[in-house]
């Protein structure tokens, strides 16, 4: 049951929704991004009921086009969406919903169901996660991280992705997949070891072992993050928060 400070807030989003402007079929396309990663994960579409429904639920209801019928995102998968915030855009008839997604956002299967590339900027390097096949190593995703551009802290975003995506998808073999399938206590754990080496390395005084050792544990925070669903993008917040105290 809804407590009553959550349910004022929903009368209050559902007062709302006279703004949206549907079409002539009653429908607003949805955006669905990941909360955590900003990946764009999937385009579907709304009518009232579904979105009365999300912003009740504080999970995705879509409206099926091809089967003319609502739909829960998940309800047969388990890869339900969990609503984290929705936003509409200046004319009022594109929504975007924030989500922490459960697993993969795509009926193949996939992370996002934007796999497919059409045309890509060779003047800006980049690592297109996607096109990477799915039994890639993270030792091949590692090498195209190394291959990134020259934006300095780039990698850490692409990295996210990349972990938001092992999460989703969990291919085998992957040791992301690892970490995620032994839960918590195993990623703690990690976290623990390479915190420990890292200060190892640096009374040691050498500059590779100290590079390579705060590199591992840098991963295993972001791996820590997305069990926790919490975003890189809040820890930037906290830190600009205290800088400008």
């Amino acid at each position: 049951m809804m407590d009553p400070a959550q349910n004022n807030g929903t009368e209050s989003i559902v007062n709302q929704l006279s703004a949206i402007k549907w079409d002539e079929a009653g429908l607003v396309p949805a955006i669905v991004q990941d909360a955590a990663s900003k990946e764009v994960l999937m385009l579907a579409y709304m009518n009232e009921e579904s979105l009365r429904l999300t912003v009740e639920t504080r999970e995705g209801w879509f409206w099926s086009r091809s089967r003319q019928e609502l739909w829960h995102k998940g309800a047969t998968s388990g890869n339900v969406q969990r609503v984290r915030s929705i936003q509409y855009d200046c004319d009022a008839d594109t929504l975007l919903v924030k989500v922490i997604p459960a697993g993969p956002a795509c009926h193949n299967g996939t992370y996002t169901c934007f796999e497919n590339t059409l045309l890509v900027d060779d003047s800006v390097s980049s690592v297109d996660i996607e096109a990477l096949p799915k039994g890639a190593t993270d030792a091949d995703l590692a090498q195209s991280l190394v291959q990134a551009g020259n934006d300095r802290f780039r990698m850490l975003a692409v990295l996210e992705s990349v972990i938001a995506k092992r999460d989703a998808e969990r291919p085998e073999g992957a040791y992301t997949t690892y970490l995620f399938e032994k839960g918590i206590d195993k990623i703690l754990k990690k976290v623990g070891e390479e915190a420990a080496e890292v200060i190892i390395a640096a009374k040691n005084g050498s500059a590779d072992e100290l590079r390579y050792e705060a590199s591992d544990l840098i991963f295993h925070l972001l791996v820590l993050l997305r069990e926790a669903k919490l975003p890189l993008d809040d820890l930037m917040d906290e830190l600009n928060r205290r800088h400008n105290k």
